[in-house]
């Protein structure tokens, strides 16, 4: 059975989202367990990043289909206190197939955090779930 590509000529290059998040205690890096410092954990950055990509251009995907994250490469290069609030924003740099890269960054008000390139491929939604519960099932 042959499977028809997805319809994702809304997507364009150049497409920005964005995403923001306080600093509270949840959220620093003792309370995600990514070190001992009281400031904006990595992981969180990451999700962060991510939630920035998904705001790009999940209203632009065809309906049944979703985006998945399959790859980060991400600097933290300052840290952020209790208090702040750091807006990651993602920009599509390129499509490749199903493949969609961004180019993320985060500001924390004061000054760029962080930065990198983060992958995502879109999916067929009914498909994608059936995969999963068929893993769920080989759990022993």
């Amino acid at each position: 059975m042959e499977r028809k590509m997805a319809d994702i000529s809304k997507l364009q290059i150049g497409l920005r989202g964005s995403a923001s998040a306080l600093v509270v205690e949840q959220r620093l890096a003792p309370a995600v367990g990514s070190g001992s410092a009281p400031v904006f954990a990595s992981p969180m950055l990451i999700a962060l990043m991510e939630a920035a990509a998904v705001d790009c251009i999940e209203a632009q995907l065809p309906e049944g289909h979703q985006s998945l994250g399959v790859h980060l490469d991400v600097t933290h290069s300052s840290p952020t206190p209790l208090g702040f609030n750091v807006t990651a924003t993602a920009t599509l740099k390129s499509i490749d197939g199903r493949k969609l890269t961004f180019d993320v960054i985060a500001n924390d008000g004061i000054e760029q955090i962080g930065s990198g390139s983060h992958t995502r491929v879109v999916v067929d939604t009914a498909r994608f779930m059936a995969r999963l519960t068929a893993k769920s099932l080989q759990q022993t």
